[in-house]
This record gives C-alpha cells, sequence and structure tokens, in this order.
C-alpha cells in the first residue's frame, strides 16, 4: 500500500518525510530514476508517494517550485517546492530599507509563481525621516500585495501607519507554508519566533549582499509546528537577477507591463526621453500615482541592465 507524504530534509540519497495521515516522520530512499537531474530530483517541500519498505516510488505534481538557471552549467536547479507564501521582511532602521532588494524578491516570487507578502519590522524605531512608510505601502498596496506592520522585538506593538499588524500576520500564516527573506538583520529570527509563539526559534535565511552577493548554505528543510510551516535555508546563493532572459523580465513587473503596451514602438526601452514612451511623455510626472509607476520603472531598469551584462544564449 503507497503512502502519501511531504519531504521535510533531503540528502544526496536519504529524506526526511513527514506523512500526511499520522504525522508520521520516517527515513526514506528513492529509486533511482527520481534521483536523476537537478530539475526533476526530489526535493524540500516534494509531495510523494512511499511504499512499506520506506521507498520513494513516486513524486507528485509541483504546485511551484524555487529554482534558478546556473548559467555556467545551463541548467535549472530547483531547491524547494510547494510553498504558498514568500514573506518579504525589511528593516525601517537599521538596515535602512532598501526598495531596489523587495523589488528582487518580488521578481523571484512572480517567477516562482509564490504569493508574496510585505512585512515592515522595527516599527517602533520609525520616526518618518528615512522612509515615507505611506509611499511604500501604496506601491505595495498598487500590485495587491498586502503589508504588514510590526515589532517583532515588541509582541504588543500596535500599528500606527497600516491596517494590518502582528496578530494578522500570524493568522494569515495559518496552515501555510512559508519562506522568509530579507537582508541580514531585519529581524526575521525574531519574527518568525514571534508569529510561531516561540516554536520555531532557530532559523538562518539571512541573505547578505543582495545582488552579486552570497548566500552559502546549499541545504533545505521544513521546519514546522502546530499550525504553520516554514522553509529554512532554500540553497538560493545569489539575489543577483543574471540568469533572467531579458524578455521575461517585464512579466515579472505586472504594472510595468500593463503600461509599456501603451507605448508608442514595441521595442521601446523605456528610458527617459525615449520617443513615444508611455511613461515619459503620457504620465504626468508630478502626479502621486505616477511617482509609484515610475519607482518600479526604475527598478525594472536597473535590472535589466543587470540582466544584459550576461549574452542571453548562455541562459537557454
Amino acid at each position: 500500500m503507497l503512502r502519501k507524504a511531504r519531504v521535510h530534509k533531503s540528502g544526496k540519497r536519504e529524506f526526511e518525510c513527514k506523512f500526511e495521515d499520522t504525522h508520521e516522520t520516517v527515513m526514506a530512499t528513492a529509486l533511482g530514476n527520481l534521483l536523476k537531474g537537478d530539475e526533476n530530483s526530489i526535493v524540500v517541500g516534494d509531495y510523494v508517494m512511499i511504499d512499506e519498505k520506506n521507498t520513494i516510488v513516486e513524486s507528485l505534481p509541483r504546485t511551484n517550485e524555487m529554482y534558478r538557471l546556473i548559467i555556467r552549467e545551463n541548467k535549472k536547479k530547483v531547491t524547494a517546492s510547494n510553498c504558498d507564501l514568500l514573506v518579504i521582511v525589511s528593516s525601517v532602521s537599521r538596515p535602512e530599507y532598501k526598495r531596489g532588494i523587495v523589488d528582487r524578491f518580488l521578481v523571484r516570487a512572480h517567477q516562482w509563481g509564490i504569493r508574496p507578502l510585505m512585512v515592515f519590522n522595527k516599527m517602533d524605531e520609525y520616526n518618518g525621516d528615512d522612509l515615507d512608510i505611506q509611499f511604500e505601502f501604496d506601491r505595495m498596496d498598487n500590485l495587491g500585495i498586502e503589508c504588514f506592520e510590526v515589532s517583532a522585538a515588541h509582541e504588543d506593538y500596535k500599528p500606527r501607519f497600516l491596517k494590518l499588524g502582528i496578530e494578522d500576520l500570524k493568522n494569515r500564516l495559518q496552515h501555510k507554508t512559508s519562506i522568509f527573506l530579507g537582508q541580514s538583520g531585519v529581524g526575521k529570527s525574531k519574527l518568525i519566533s514571534a508569529v510561531s509563539d516561540g516554536k520555531i526559534k532557530l532559523l538562518s535565511l539571512e541573505v547578505g549582499r543582495v545582488g552579486k552577493g552570497r548566500h552559502t548554505t546549499t541545504w533545505s528543510e521544513i521546519v514546522d509546528c502546530d499550525t504553520m510551516a516554514l522553509i529554512d535555508s532554500p540553497g538560493i546563493r545569489s539575489f543577483g537577477v543574471e540568469d533572467l532572459l531579458e524578455e521575461d523580465l517585464i512579466t515579472y513587473f505586472p504594472d510595468i507591463e500593463e503600461g509599456a503596451v501603451q507605448c508608442k514602438f514595441s521595442n521601446c526601452s523605456h528610458e527617459e526621453g525615449t520617443a513615444g514612451c508611455f511613461f515619459w511623455t503620457k504620465l504626468d510626472q508630478n502626479d502621486y500615482r505616477t511617482q509609484l509607476i515610475m519607482s518600479r520603472l526604475e527598478s525594472y531598469l536597473r535590472m535589466r541592465e543587470e540582466i544584459s551584462e550576461t549574452p542571453s544564449y548562455l541562459k537557454k
């Protein structure tokens, strides 16, 4: 008799799996044909079928994948699957909020097919001098992304600027598998402990210098408690975007893509001064909503420039 389970921790040949019916954890091996290739091999988050000998005989279809293209090896590296939410955590004090990093995380969320959430942490330290919280909220709201105002170090903190706080975030994560991403120092570990009521304490999801910086942890694991699960260290080695195709990038910016179809020329570069560009010739640059869109266009153009440094033929 075959039983359905989920892979919680992966190794080269053995996998820690939890059965769906009894929640029992077992160590299972896999048939050889399920271990071939980085794209189709078993990863953390996969749902599998296990026989009475604790052998994985089938890997079930995925709802989504966390992956990137390894350019030098010309292959797709999948590191985790079946994740419900990507929680972007950013500090409003130290380290300072970086809009470009948030937009990089959003690109990956779109690419992977994972719903993003935005958490503004350390709001007890917010004084309004270095960051316009309403502007950043409106950027996310334009994209339909829920935003939460919290102070993980002070769980009794109540939102002053946004509608949703720590209790709302807890509720949103219930019965979901999530991954928390953000720069080192933004308070992810404290936030994870807070939303899990202290049941999940030790996690290492720091991403160092986002861009061409490195995150060297290569193993993955699902850490769970009674009401939620978290994918820890998904093996993402870089949050640069050089592995993306230039023609695909705009599809990960749905707001920019919507405006781009109104440009006079189909090959519009969308740079300032470009003839017939919707963004520069049709929009009132002094209008608040235009400023929201243009801030996103700025991120798009920066990423496109980074992508163009790597020839497209190396990514196919």
